[in-house]
């Protein structure tokens, strides 16, 4: 659900106008478009829903060309009643005439000879036959070119532009991750023109109007939260998480950091601040450096904190409907140490058995931690478990808009390196032995390669293209000092369950 314009407006193609009058807080309803504080600006923006909690009465505002994500409750004292009030319209009331004229109006409708059920093989088209077959002349750039038996090998091109490249779709994609630190420049394809794929461009479009969710059941939920305080920060959920329903009537909610347990009540947290023994998270710690720890939790063992950890994160993933069940999880938290314990950064959960060989089924930073590189760990540290199990890993499909992003981020960045690292040493290389050293699902690797539209199909053969423009971006990026994840400190081995462990706690 895009913000782009408020229900009941010029843009929503009705041409009776709203009545316009002068109101207060005590006459306000919803479906009423009010002038709303936002930013330091006043915006336009429609009453979506009232509730009176312990400071007075909130109202629930979706500001016009905004996402539903940015919704939010705001005071009275925010709502400029100096200005008129959009009220809204009266619903037209249904008479018998109407029905009757509706019933006359009804047509037989000549029959249709039905279609012969077409196969879903015969509806299914590969990506080979997909791709663009015309004749191209490759770029003077590295070149990968298939051989006969499907294999892919690198070689040195001639010149010539290359054209005619295969391309698919991104796909919608579950595990939500944050905005990781990245480019905001242009990637440039090999044809010489801009990529469809501008970070920056995309990232502006799904915050502001583009729609982040995916489920049509959770547009309609309001969010619940007003505030949390989390430790030492005050978050903004931004969508709607199943705490108890007597949360939804405090102005502000308090988590524990450490045990992740909620209050209502400030005395009531302070107390048992005082009492928590928890100083980091309840499992194994599986890695440590010098900057952040990573702890293992079986969600059968520590049911209670897990379900606390996806209340948490239910707030600001709009797709995630799995915040009691846990037993099937593992779930690896990311942390960060201070003098008063490990404070939690982020996490991704994993099945335990996975039917599609998926190794992260979600995946959030928290957003005090968003755009700081942590996003860009917790995706690396999920590929090297997969690595240690000797399997190859991808996340759970769909993934979410802001997740694709990062994902293809990180996923363009390391198969660049790769193909770079090859070609220097002059060696030969397939997608398959791509898709090996990164611990990367072949899949991903094709589909990357055509989201950068490195991937074309010349006199009969699939090939690549590494264009000069990645490869200097690629540099300017390697300029940065970003912190990794040294595999060599990972002391984990794969966890064996039995049956029981690996079902649902129903």
């Amino acid at each position: 659900m895009a913000g782009g314009g408020i229900p009941g407006d010029a843009s929503s193609g009705t041409d009776t106008p709203r009545e316009k009058s002068r109101a207060t807080a005590d006459t306000l309803k919803t479906g009423c478009i009010a002038w709303v504080e936002k930013d330091g600006k006043p915006r336009r923006a429609e009453i979506l829903s009232i509730k009176t909690t312990k400071s007075g009465k909130q109202f629930y505002c979706n500001f016009d060309s905004y996402n539903k994500r940015l919704d939010e409750w705001v005071p009275a004292a925010r709502i400029d009643f100096e200005q008129d009030v959009e009220w809204p319209r009266p619903e037209p009331e249904k008479t018998k005439d109407s029905k009757k004229k509706t019933n006359d109006k009804k047509v037989p409708q000549p029959s249709k000879k039905r279609k012969a059920p077409v196969s879903k093989r015969e509806q299914s088209v590969s990506k080979r036959e997909q791709s663009v077959s015309e004749a191209a002349t490759p770029h003077p750039w590295t070149e990968f070119v298939e051989s006969q038996d499907g294999r892919k090998s690198a070689s040195l091109g001639p010149d010539g532009e290359a054209t005619g490249r295969d391309s698919i779709e991104p796909s919608q994609t579950p595990g939500v991750v944050d905005d990781t630190e990245a480019e905001d420049k242009d990637v440039e394809g090999a044809n010489g023109h801009t990529d469809e794929f501008n970070r920056k461009e995309e990232i502006e479009k799904l915050r502001t109007s583009g729609s982040m969710t995916q489920n049509p059941t959770e547009v309609s939920r309001i969010r619940n939260i007003s505030k949390v305080q989390f430790g030492r920060h005050d978050l903004f959920p931004w969508y709607f998480s199943p705490y108890p329903e007597a949360f939804t009537e405090e102005d502000c909610v308090f988590i524990c950091e450490m045990c992740l347990g909620y209050y209502g009540d400030q005395m009531e947290f302070v107390r048992h601040r005082r009492k928590c023994q928890l100083f980091h998270p309840p499992g194994n710690e599986i890695y440590r450096d010098d900057y952040v720890s990573f702890y293992e939790i079986d969600g059968r063992r520590q049911r209670t904190w897990c379900r606390n950890l996806c209340l948490l994160s239910k707030m600001f993933l709009d797709h995630k409907t799995l915040y009691y069940d846990v037993d099937p999880f593992l779930f690896y938290v990311m942390t960060t140490r201070t003098d008063k314990g490990d404070h939690v950064v982020g996490y991704f959960s994993k099945e335990k058995e996975s039917a599609d060989g998926y190794n992260v089924a979600c995946i959030l930073t928290l957003p005090q931690y968003q755009r700081k590189g942590f996003g860009r760990l917790l995706i690396q540290f999920s590929y090297e478990l997969s690595r240690i199990e000797g399997k190859l890993g991808s996340p759970e499909k769909p993934l979410s808009d802001l997740g694709l992003l990062s994902y293809r981020q990180y996923w363009s960045e390391n198969i660049i390196d790769t193909l770079l690292d090859y070609n220097e040493r002059g060696e030969k290389i397939t997608i398959e032995t791509i898709s090996t050293a990164l611990a990367m699902t072949t899949q991903d690797v094709e589909h990357t390669l055509q989201v950068l539209r490195m991937q074309v199909y010349h006199r009969g053969e699939h090939k690549i293209v590494l264009p000069e423009k990645l490869v200097k971006q690629r540099e300017v990026q390697r300029q940065k000092v970003r912190r990794t994840i040294d595999p060599e400190k990972i002391q984990w081995k794969p966890p064996v369950f039995a049956a029981s462990a690996r079902t649902w706690a129903w």
